[in-house]
C-alpha cells in the first residue's frame, strides 16, 4: 500500500492564503476570525489525486447568522472539480445548516442541506471527504452524509481526473447564507472565530511539474502498487454505513436539489438513479 501522505500539523500540509492576520495557531489549534474588515482562509501546499482529507472544526459560537465557513476540494480552471462542505451560520439557538456541493466540469447546482444530530460550535468535529474513481463520500464523524457515485456508464461525467487542492475558509455572506439572506450579520457579535485541529490528508500528492494524464496515472493502482483508497471495500459503502447515510437523508436532510422540482422539472439524471435505486432496496 503505497502513497499516503499523512500528517496532524497544520503547517505541514497547508499554509495561510489571504489575510494572515485573521489566522492564529495556538499550540495544535488553528483559529480563524471574521470581522468587518476581512475573513481568512488557508490552503494546502499540494494537489492530491484521490484520498481523504480530514479536518476537525469547532465551528463559531453564539450568534453566526450571516457567516459561512467553507471546508472543500478544489481543482483550477473554468471546467474545475469541487466537493464543498460549507457551515451556514444561525442566530444563537437555531441549528447551523451544513451544505454540501459537487461541481463537475465547472458545473455545480447540486445542493443538498442538512441539520447535524449534534451542536457543531459545542466541541470539534470531524468532516472528512473521500475520494476516489468509483464515489465522492462526505462524512461527518465517518458517518456518511453524502455519496456521489461514479455514473460514467450512463454518460454522467465524474471528477477524477485533476489534481484538487485543499481549502477553507470564513467569510460573511449575509446576502444568502441565513433564511436566505433575511438574517444579516450582527458585528456586534464579532469576531467570529472558527477553530481548527487534527489536520490529515491522505492521498496521492501531485506535484506541480508532472502532466495530468500522467498524475492521472501515477495514482491508480496497477500491478504491485497498490493504493488503499482502489481497495473493493473502498467502492461503495458497507451496509452499516449505507444505514447510516438512509438515517441521515430520513432524519437530518433539510433540502435536496434532487427533489427540488422547481429548479429543476426533470430530476437530474444522476437522481434519477438514485431514487431508482433506494425504491428498489426498500
Amino acid at each position: 500500500m503505497v502513497g499516503v501522505v499523512s500528517s496532524a500539523k497544520f503547517e505541514e500540509l497547508y499554509q495561510p492564503s489571504w489575510a494572515l492576520d485573521h489566522l492564529t495557531t495556538e499550540g495544535e489549534i488553528l483559529r480563524m476570525k471574521l470581522d468587518n474588515q476581512s475573513g481568512t482562509g488557508f490552503q494546502s501546499k499540494s494537489k492530491y489525486m484521490f484520498g481523504k482529507v480530514t479536518v476537525q472544526i469547532k465551528l463559531v459560537e453564539g450568534d453566526s447568522a450571516g457567516t459561512v465557513t467553507a471546508f472543500y476540494m478544489s481543482s483550477e480552471g473554468p471546467t474545475h472539480n469541487e466537493f464543498d462542505f460549507e457551515f451556514l451560520g444561525n442566530t444563537t439557538g437555531e441549528p447551523y445548516t451544513v451544505q454540501t456541493n459537487v461541481y463537475v466540469n465547472g458545473v455545480g447546482n447540486r445542493e443538498q442541506r442538512l441539520n447535524l444530530w449534534f451542536d457543531p460550535s459545542k466541541d470539534f468535529h470531524s468532516y472528512s471527504i473521500l475520494w476516489n474513481q468509483r464515489q465522492v463520500v462526505f462524512l461527518v464523524d465517518d458517518t456518511p452524509v453524502r455519496v456521489h457515485s461514479n455514473l460514467e456508464h450512463k454518460g454522467i461525467p465524474f471528477p477524477k481526473d485533476q489534481p484538487m487542492g485543499v481549502y477553507s475558509s470564513i467569510w460573511n455572506a449575509d446576502d444568502w447564507a441565513t433564511q436566505g439572506g433575511l438574517v444579516k450579520t450582527d458585528w456586534s457579535h464579532a469576531p467570529f472565530v472558527a477553530s481548527y485541529k487534527g489536520f490529515e490528508i491522505n492521498g496521492c500528492e501531485c506535484p506541480a511539474t508532472i502532466a495530468t494524464a500522467e498524475n492521472t496515472r501515477r495514482c491508480s493502482s496497477s500491478g504491485a502498487k497498490r493504493y488503499w483508497w482502489d481497495e473493493p471495500v473502498m467502492s461503495e459503502l458497507s451496509v452499516h454505513q449505507s444505514h447510516q447515510l438512509i438515517w441521515v437523508r430520513a432524519n437530518h436532510m433539510v433540502y435536496d436539489y434532487c427533489t427540488d422540482t422547481a429548479r429543476f422539472p426533470v430530476a437530474p439524471v444522476e437522481c434519477q438513479h438514485h431514487q431508482h435505486k433506494t425504491t428498489t432496496h426498500n
